[in-house]
């Protein structure tokens, strides 16, 4: 496959793929003879997780040092089991602070929406913010 044909099929450019590459986030694709990049099921495999988790927020160094561990081999499956329980929790937390924000604008929208059809907007705490819903000072 192609490096066209790769950065198409996840959505990247070529620069980032090059660079994954260079990084070592994704191992050494072949090359043709005319030193075209030839990327295999193997590589489409690594570009996917890569994108994976990068789309997901893991740190370029943390997916550097996967890649590193899971070369040096089976003994370095605890620590690349931790690595990867690390970057779990991280993106966990992300999502959390999500939800919450989320949860924030769903409450605004239906206030919003019920003074659309009242023509009143009413919070739901008497001493709230209009804008932040905090407690007023």
């Amino acid at each position: 496959m192609t490096i066209k044909e790769v950065c198409s099929r996840f959505g990247i450019s070529p620069d980032t793929l090059r660079y994954y590459e260079r990084v070592g986030v994704i191992p050494q694709v072949y090359r043709t003879a005319g030193g075209i990049r030839d990327y295999n099921e193997d590589d489409i495999k690594w570009v996917e997780t890569a994108t994976c988790f990068r789309s997901a927020g893991m740190p370029i160094e943390l997916l550097i040092e996967y890649v590193r561990l899971f070369r040096e081999g089976d003994h370095t499956i605890q620590a690349r089991c931790e690595l990867l329980r690390e970057a779990r929790e991280r993106i966990i937390a992300e999502r959390r602070k999500f939800d919450d924000a989320l949860e924030k604008m769903d409450y605004k929208i239906r206030v919003y929406e019920k003074a659309v059809e009242t023509g009143r907007l009413e919070w739901d705490d008497e001493n709230s913010c209009c804008c932040c819903n905090k407690p007023k000072e």
